[in-house]
């Protein structure tokens, strides 16, 4: 999965709209997919189109399934920052 995801990884890179996207795989191996953090909601429902639904689906052999979360505070280790909504 890490060569399937490292593949598809720069197609978003410098998206508008995309803060993170990070890929996850259960530890069972069951599930995989992305969880990613958008500067709105209506950036993300542009960008998940009939188009790229058709993509995921064809690369990985089943319907995506997409579930809309609100975060609305994020501790970014990284950049050593604290984000409220």
């Amino acid at each position: 999965m890490k060569a399937i995801f490292e593949g598809t990884a720069p197609k978003y890179l410098n998206l508008p709209g995309l803060l993170r996207k990070n890929y996850f795989v259960s530890e069972d191996g069951l599930r995989a997919g992305g969880i990613y953090v958008w500067d709105s909601k209506a950036r993300a429902r542009r960008f998940y189109s009939p188009e790229w639904k058709s993509f995921v689906a064809g690369k990985y052999g089943a319907q995506p399934e997409i579930q809309y979360l609100d975060a609305p505070v994020m501790v970014d280790n990284a950049a050593g920052k604290i984000t409220v909504d």
